[in-house]
């Protein structure tokens, strides 16, 4: 819990910024605390993961490219760039390296057979695709204001995410059930800790 926390903060302080300032200081603060958060994790020494090095490369551009054109097109395009680069991640694992990523990364928890790995790393391909386009219908039909598409990346594209997890995990462990393997405890993958 204290690491998912840790993770979402530059997120909460993006979307606290927004509601006293405006999409420029929250965009500024976003990248101080990305760029802090990744000062604390050298300097104690903890684990930086690649999704760190990730989220921290894509707000560094998307947010500079914000405030230095001042102009809010680049910090709403950053929810679906991060989104559409895990699902390529995901694919371009499968396709051009026949490595199955989420069987790597939850494989020593979770016992299934091929097939079902595929299914579960299409699904999550498939997930972040279809969250980065509903990110950019919110942040450029005209049908919302720019503090609904705030709301949205931070509640709406958390709560998406939340359902999505739950989803899994129940029907892998039917189907494990099924399978005849033992139901064991699902960890939540490594979603795109988005981070503003």
């Amino acid at each position: 819990m204290k690491k998912f926390l840790f993770d979402l903060f530059p997120l909460i302080l993006f979307f606290v910024a927004f509601k006293f300032s405006d999409i420029f200081t929250a965009t500024a603060v976003a990248i101080a605390a990305g760029i802090g958060q990744f000062i604390w994790l050298k300097a104690t020494g903890k684990a930086i993961e690649a999704t760190h090095w990730i989220n921290l490369s894509v707000i560094v551009v998307f947010g500079g490219a914000t405030l230095f054109f001042h102009n809010d097109v680049f910090i709403k395009w950053k929810p679906t760039v991060l989104y559409w680069l895990f699902a390529a991640i995901l694919l371009g694992g499968k396709w051009f390296l026949g490595r199955n990523l989420m069987q790597k990364l939850m494989g020593k928890q979770v016992a299934m057979p091929a097939a079902i790995w595929d299914k579960l790393n299409y699904s999550w391909a498939a997930f972040f695709t279809l969250s980065g386009a509903l990110n950019l219908y919110v942040a450029f039909s005209g049908a919302y204001t720019e503090a609904q598409w705030v709301n949205f990346k931070v509640f709406g594209l958390m709560a998406l995410l939340l359902v999505f997890v739950i989803a899994q995990s129940v029907w892998l462990g039917r189907h494990m059930k099924e399978g005849g393997e033992p139901a064991r405890a699902l960890p939540s993958p490594a979603e795109p800790k988005e981070r503003s």
